[in-house]
């Protein structure tokens, strides 16, 4: 019989509609760090790229379109690995993550946010034994060509972020695209949030640059979908120099 944790207020976990862990999973809300985060935004700020709403919007939808060929690829591609135990695919996908964050704040960006996610994963119950095994498995998998004889003794490393949310939406009974709309929508109230700090914009105009990301998801996510392993990427030399600079930036309200 399957065990049930129950919360303060005496509620099953296994009691949480679908919908509602994906909304959850998708939330700003969610203690992992992202609104710490603007991505390159407040950079291309600083740069004089972003000044309004207009341009905003306008840097966020090719952002949003370069996450699509990008991380929402691999991202589809991890889920129904998880859920089928897929250990090959799941250690390239993991290998990719590692290899395409470009600059420090990238790289930590995803480090960090992959870890404080398990933090929060491992109480809900959500994971099997099985697949938390299987991520232990894959932090400790070398980063560079080191023989498979070393694996086993190989220090684990910070999951990255979107390994462990497509462990945490594998877990759940949605369609694939439902879990990357989602996911894709969280990704732009955070940019969103981020904007209206950085450029600054007020609440209204905000709305709209979210209106303009809104329109765009259903066309990522279907680019994501169709995307195959062999062509994924994330080659973006302006966002890379950018978000160098940024690690140096005079002032600064974020981390990346």
């Amino acid at each position: 019989m399957a065990t049930i944790t129950r919360t303060a207020m005496g509620t099953s976990t296994d009691a949480i509609a679908p919908l509602l862990r994906l909304m959850w999973l998708a939330s700003p809300a969610l203690p992992i760090g992202a609104f710490s985060y603007s991505e390159g935004l407040e950079a291309a700020v600083d740069h004089g790229l972003v000044h309004d709403d207009a341009s905003a919007a306008h840097w966020l939808s090719h952002q949003l379109t370069l996450m699509a060929r990008g991380d929402l690829a691999a991202l589809a591609q991890a889920i129904p690995a998880w859920q089928s135990g897929d250990e090959a695919t799941l250690t390239s996908v993991a290998a990719w993550l590692r290899q395409t964050r470009d600059s420090a704040e990238a790289r930590l960006q995803s480090e960090q946010m992959g870890q404080s996610l398990m933090v929060w994963l491992r109480p809900q119950g959500m994971a099997s034994a099985g697949q938390l095994a299987l991520m232990e498995r894959l932090m400790r998998a070398p980063t560079d060509h080191t023989a498979f004889a070393t694996l086993a003794t190989h220090a684990p490393s910070p999951p990255h972020y979107i390994l462990v949310m497509a462990l945490a939406l594998s877990t759940i009974d949605v369609p694939l695209a439902q879990a990357l709309q989602a996911q894709a929508f969280g990704w732009a109230e955070n940019q969103v949030q981020a904007a209206l700090k950085a450029v600054p914009l007020g609440q209204t105009a905000g709305q709209r640059v979210l209106t303009r990301l809104a329109a765009d998801i259903p066309q990522a996510v279907a680019t994501a979908l169709a995307t195959p392993p062999t062509q994924r990427q994330l080659f973006a030399p302006m966002l890379s120099i950018l978000s160098a600079r940024h690690e140096t930036q005079y002032s600064r309200l974020f981390r990346s």
